[in-house]
């Protein structure tokens, strides 16, 4: 009797285990999904294991990375023939849906983007919770605005739980002026209650020396991102080098092509990671009838219209008084034209203090 009551019981416990095991198995099977899907899954149907490393060399580390691509770009990649780019094309769109869907489902997708805190809680209801995640932020202003010391919480703030409005993730850091200070990270770090050698391991630092390889790292980046979590990419400033690199009338053609590419990968890395993408913009005087009747009208971000199309959501940063910053909305698809004050201190950015 006592062995048929053990048998009873072990069955049962068996018949309770089954489904938590299932019910794990699916939520992995779901965060997996949720994530890019690695390369490899394009393998077969013709698709062999060299040509996934040629995409790879390539800077394509995912199959939305190659669904996203033209197919221009991949006959350019060497070694892959037409042929072999019309396969890598028909196998990523049965892997990654690319056709139309109803505005509910986008409305769904919406409501999951997460939201990554500035720190000040002023600044995080101006745009309505934080920095957007899967889009491309433009912050311009003169110099001392506030630009880079915003970089430097969102550093941090990124690598917060979802529930303390963070990004739970990494953050990737593109420096082109040399402004970069990883005790202003430790600071920081301090004041959410991080410890600030791990802050500083999770984020990754590359100083980029002229557009050329300014637009490398972003190969790397895509590399580094298929391998972690990575929540957040930030180029400061975007356009700092451009402005060297490309001189008068007769190269802004060739300076404003570079600079769309460069952009474009930006916006690619966005939709294909999730990451939020914060860039810095410097301004330029603007000495026409406009600027004397409007004083903000008197510096203009660089880039033109190229910048403008491809920030999502654009943030003019102008000086308050002492240590209080005014942020406004300059273009937007969904925040209303407003502004607020926040403040730069210690600890990162912050309400301003009375």
């Amino acid at each position: 009797m006592a062995s048929r009551g053990r048998k009873k019981q072990k069955a049962v416990e068996e018949e309770v285990e089954a489904p938590v095991a299932a019910a794990e198995e699916e939520a992995a099977e779901d965060e997996e999904e949720a994530g890019p899907m690695p390369i490899a899954k394009l393998e077969g149907g013709g698709i062999t294991n060299q040509d996934i490393k040629k995409l790879m060399e390539a800077g394509l580390f995912t199959v939305e990375a190659v669904a996203y691509s033209t197919r221009k770009f991949l006959c350019t990649i060497k070694g892959i023939s037409e042929a072999k780019a019309d396969k890598f094309v028909e196998q990523a769109s049965k892997l990654i849906p690319m056709g139309f869907t109803t505005a509910t489902e986008m409305h769904k997708q919406r409501q999951d983007i997460i939201q990554i805190t500035t720190g000040s809680k002023e600044l995080d209801k101006l745009l309505d919770g934080g920095v957007e995640t899967g889009s491309i932020t433009e912050m311009f202003g003169e110099f001392r605005t506030g630009k880079t010391q915003l970089c430097h919480t969102l550093c941090v703030t990124c690598q917060l739980r979802l529930d303390q409005n963070g990004g739970e993730g990494k953050a990737l850091y593109i420096d082109t002026e040399g402004s970069f200070r990883p005790e202003r990270l430790m600071a920081i770090a301090e004041r959410f209650g991080l410890s600030g050698d791990h802050v500083l391991d999770n984020v990754a630092y590359a100083r980029a020396y002229n557009s050329d390889h300014q637009t490398q790292l972003l190969l790397q980046a895509s590399a580094m991102m298929s391998e972690s979590r990575f929540a957040l990419l930030i180029v400061d400033s975007a356009t700092a080098l451009y402005r060297t690199d490309f001189n008068g009338r007769g190269e802004l053609s060739a300076r404003q092509m570079h600079l769309a590419r460069f952009l474009r990968t930006l916006q690619r890395l966005a939709d294909e990671f999730g990451v939020a993408v914060v860039i810095t913009n410097q301004v330029v005087a603007q000495v026409d009838g406009a600027a004397m009747f409007n004083p903000d009208m008197a510096k203009k971000p660089i880039g033109g219209n190229i910048m403008a199309h491809a920030s999502t959501t654009r943030l003019f940063l102008r000086k308050g008084r002492g240590e209080a910053r005014i942020c406004k909305i300059y273009d937007s698809p969904n925040l209303p034209e407003s502004e607020c004050s926040f403040g730069i201190y210690t600890e990162g950015i912050n309400d301003v203090k009375e």
